[in-house]
């Protein structure tokens, strides 16, 4: 195998754990607003609105931003005005709104992303490879301190992932061919399509993203899988790179 010159990352849900960090936001500004709600619901049903848009964008059956702030500041304003949520959306003015909407910017690493990826770094090229904006990724890695050597942005290829496009794109950038790229992943359809464009692919499940029985599935090509590896935490990818210098 071909040695492994740089490493790719999916960023929300593989190196930060969006939804606590979320919540936990969610949870303050219902206490100064002396509200209360299924704050982890809220989160969930935005990051959905995410993914769901993202994808009918990435596969061209749908228009949309394509700067993720504005794409969750415009769920964000329909979740307010939902039933369920109203009570919330009425007491929560656009300033407020426009704060909780850079949330996405403050997201914390997972325990193990921020020294994996320095370990990471000494062996390889380590970047981002994310749908969120420049400007959001930038922020989060100053926020959680992720030692990023450059970002991509799908925004800056005018799609989203999983669209090819995302990944061959990136790969020019470097200047390399996909035998010596991989994505890393906690989620399969990304990986599989970085696959499809002959990169390497790392699935490292992370609690609440793939459904726990899709993680259970989720193999090793030596185990007959549909990935290269299956790591349970970025100390192991660290490993991996530092095995083919």
């Amino acid at each position: 195998m071909a040695p492994i010159k740089a490493f790719l990352f999916d960023v929300f849900g593989t190196v930060v754990d969006w939804r606590s960090s979320v919540v936990a936001e969610l949870e303050t500004l219902g206490k100064e607003h002396g509200q209360s709600a299924d704050w982890g619901k809220f989160a969930q049903e935005w990051r959905n609105g995410y993914l769901k848009t993202t994808r009918l964008i990435a596969e061209g059956t749908a228009a949309g931003p394509l700067n993720v702030d504005a794409m969750h500041k415009k769920i964000l304003d329909s979740l307010l005005s939902e039933q369920e949520w109203a009570h919330l959306g009425s007491a929560w003015d656009e300033k407020t709104r426009q704060h909780l909407n850079l949330v996405w910017h403050r997201l914390n690493a997972w325990p193990d992303s921020v020294e994996g990826l320095q370990a990471l770094k000494k062996h390889a090229i380590i970047a981002t490879l994310s749908n969120g904006n420049v400007r959001l990724l930038i922020d989060m890695a100053k926020h959680a301190g992720l030692p990023w050597d450059t970002i991509f942005s799908t925004e800056l290829f005018n799609t989203f992932k999983p669209n090819p496009r995302a990944y061959t794109e990136a790969m020019r950038h470097l200047s390399l061919p996909p035998e010596n790229c991989a994505m890393v992943a906690a989620h399969i359809y990304d990986l599989r399509a970085a696959a499809s464009q002959g990169m390497l692919t790392v699935y490292v499940p992370r609690l609440g993203e793939d459904a726990p029985e899709l993680q259970k599935e989720v193999k090793a090509k030596a185990d007959g899988g549909d990935v290269d590896y299956v790591l349970s935490s970025f100390a192991e990818l660290a490993g991996l790179a530092a095995g083919g210098d």
